[in-house]
């Protein structure tokens, strides 16, 4: 993958101070406009549908495990009832290596208030979030982020087939 640079967009821009801030650690940054980013999801992400998949996993034979990912399935429901919510799986499905419970977000806030919930509520389970950009394997490997422990997914299936 070639990965353009950051700061396309920027190359005219004043240099940046090196002031630091009252706290002795922070760098001074000047008053600029606000990011597009809380707002619309940068390019190549497609909000149409999903902007982005949640797909919180547990280990289906561990008893505990299990109990305590159904019960989070349902607060998620009954805190988050915009967001798109899946079935709860008792078995691996896809390219998903355990069983595990899927929830969609459509928007920039909807996606930062989800995340910080799940790393405070997650307990034993594993978060794989993917953006949506029409490209599933790159969506589930390079742009991939994980909050717990990472599982290895069956990808073969989303690969591209070269002719």
């Amino acid at each position: 993958m070639v990965y353009e640079s950051p700061l396309r967009g920027y190359e005219n821009a004043e240099p940046l101070p090196n002031t630091i801030n009252p706290d002795g650690k922070s760098l001074f940054n000047p008053p600029g406009p606000k990011s597009a980013a809380y707002d619309d999801f940068p390019k190549p992400i497609i909000s149409a549908n999903n902007a982005f998949d949640f797909h919180i996993y547990y280990t289906q034979t561990n008893s505990q495990e299990a109990k305590y990912a159904k019960e989070l399935h349902e607060r998620v429901r009954r805190e988050f009832p915009e967001l798109r919510i899946y079935k709860f799986w008792d078995r691996p499905i896809g390219p998903h290596p355990v069983a595990m419970f899927e929830v969609n977000v459509f928007t920039p806030h909807e996606t930062g208030a989800f995340f910080s919930w799940l790393v405070v509520n997650r307990g034993p389970c594993s978060v794989l979030i993917h953006p949506n950009t029409g490209d599933p394997y790159g969506d589930h490997t390079e742009r991939a982020t994980w909050m717990g422990r990472p599982w290895p997914l069956n990808t073969d299936m989303m690969k591209p087939i070269s002719h």
